[in-house]
């Protein structure tokens, strides 16, 4: 059975309290995180500018150089390591500009 367009939003914004829900309970690197929510900005039925996910738009485009998520399988072990300090200050800037903006998403649409 095909899904609505309404159901897919709904599938969505399910996924996106999911992901702001582990971030905040650490269970979800806070990183992978905040790039997978950058990405469902354009699925959740919310205009582009959406204070709560162009917070995460942010945090995206300034740890898209790091050795994130999946991409960790394509990087040396000494690179891994050179960047983990760079990672953890991501990780605590991130929290500083986005953790609202994650308690705020799961407010919104954990309905």
């Amino acid at each position: 059975m095909k899904m609505s367009h309404e159901e897919y939003v709904q599938k969505q914004r399910k996924r996106a309290v999911e992901l702001a829900n582990g971030m905040l309970v650490g269970s979800i690197h806070y990183l992978e995180g905040a790039i997978e929510l950058s990405a469902l900005r354009f699925e959740v039925g919310l205009p582009e500018d959406d204070k709560d996910f162009l917070a995460f738009a942010g945090v995206s485009s300034e740890t898209d150089h790091l050795p994130i998520g999946s991409a960790r399988q394509y990087w040396s072990q000494e690179a891994l390591e050179r960047h983990e300090p760079e990672i953890q200050q991501s990780i605590k800037w991130a929290k500083e500009v986005s953790l609202s903006e994650c308690k705020s998403i799961v407010a919104r649409f954990n309905a």
